[in-house]
């Protein structure tokens, strides 16, 4: 599907927040690959997962690097006017983290463990912020809290914060933690104001990050514009994990104004697996942020988009369970994917399926989404 010398490219825009796991999608239009596939992705930077909803369901935006909880939650109706979406690959997995404020470290809150024991001796109004609320972060900071034996919505107060706010409002005292993608992690222990409580790949080794999503009209309508995106952002995604060089190359163009406007070294360190929690310890994470990892990465497993949906029941987002298997098989575009993934020599898994175990030992396969969401001790249904 190569452009053809002559011919317009079609202009896709693209909407993005300014967080590291948008990388893909960035060096996509900045390296070249989009014209490779006769499009040309123009980014645009929002404010809020907010906007970036509001914006692919006017069409204001064609596409975007976006939550895949808010996907699900706009395709379920969760707070919103229902509107049938379109996941068409995952751009990312890993790479988010919890953070505590200083002084709550200080108090001996250094990790899970460490936060439910001062909750529960200094018992107080505990407040922790994510970035929407039906969204990944969300759902991983609930699903921590809960591992550690804290009800997220009844022992604490669940406040959402853009993830540009995040370390600003920690410094003013507004919230108590957070949880939130790249770089703003590292930008709390950089300034001084915040601990890496716990990373994401601890809560959810391997777990699905944004994803690159539309709406089912224009995946309807611009099938093989959709296609060719996928394409490019799977060019890209490969081209990010070829080399150290790359992902240093890919870092700088990320701390640009256009994009994250923030320190290179912010969004370096832990892009490059190189982590320091703010208290002391330092290590190499080998289950950092991850682009392609050959394609395993940037396949839209079914029971992906299902353990969104279990989590939003779990929380009493969703008053009744869904079809969990038909919801994901009509959000999912696996189809799409699949022709873009022969376009671009990208493997293919065995199956549509995939199984984890998250950190409170519990494993998710996708068999079983119904006993899964009423399995769990803490719960608000």
């Amino acid at each position: 599907m190569a452009a053809i010398i002559g011919n317009p490219l079609r202009t896709v825009r693209i909407g993005f927040m300014p967080l590291t796991d948008c990388a893909s999608l960035v060096m996509a239009a900045e390296c070249g690959f989009d014209r490779q596939y006769g499009i040309r992705i123009v980014p645009s930077r929002e404010t809020s997962w907010a906007n970036v909803r509001d914006k692919l369901g006017s069409g204001a935006l064609d596409a975007a690097h976006v939550l895949y909880g808010l996907m699900v939650g706009v395709q379920l109706g969760i707070g919103c006017q229902r509107q049938d979406m379109a996941v068409l690959m995952n751009l990312s997995r890993n790479g988010q983290a919890v953070t505590v404020s200083r002084a709550l470290a200080q108090q001996g809150a250094l990790d899970g463990p460490g936060l439910a024991r001062q909750m529960r001796e200094a018992p107080r109004s505990y407040t922790f912020a994510h970035t929407f609320p039906t969204g990944n972060h969300a759902m991983l900071l609930y699903y921590w809290l809960a591992a550690q034996g804290i009800d997220p919505l009844r022992q604490a107060r669940a406040l959402t914060v853009p993830p540009a706010q995040m370390v600003g409002s920690l410094k003013a005292g507004m919230i108590d933690g957070f949880c939130a993608g790249e770089p703003w992690g590292q930008r709390a222990i950089d300034e001084g104001v915040g601990v890496t409580a716990a990373t994401s790949q601890q809560i959810w080794p391997d777990h699905p990050g944004k994803v690159l999503g539309t709406t089912a009209a224009f995946a309807a309508s611009e099938a093989d514009t959709c296609r060719a995106m996928i394409a490019a952002v799977l060019d890209a995604s490969r081209w990010i994990e070829a080399s150290t060089a790359n992902r240093e190359q890919s870092a700088t163009v990320l701390a640009g104004s256009a994009y994250l406007n923030t320190g290179r070294q912010a969004i370096a360190a832990r892009l490059l697996g190189r982590y320091d929690n703010g208290a002391g310890r330092q290590w190499t994470d080998a289950q950092a942020l991850c682009f392609h990892a050959d394609g395993e990465v940037n396949f839209p497993y079914l029971s992906d988009s299902m353990w969104f949906m279990t989590q939003q029941r779990r929380w009493g987002l969703l008053r009744d369970d869904p079809d969990y298997l038909g919801q994901a098989q009509a959000v999912n575009r696996i189809d799409l994917y699949k022709g873009a993934a022969g376009m671009t020599g990208t493997q293919l898994p065995a199956s549509v399926m995939r199984s984890s175990t998250l950190i409170d030992g519990m494993r998710w396969d996708g068999s079983d989404p119904r006993g899964y969401a009423a399995s769990f001790p803490i719960h608000q249904r």
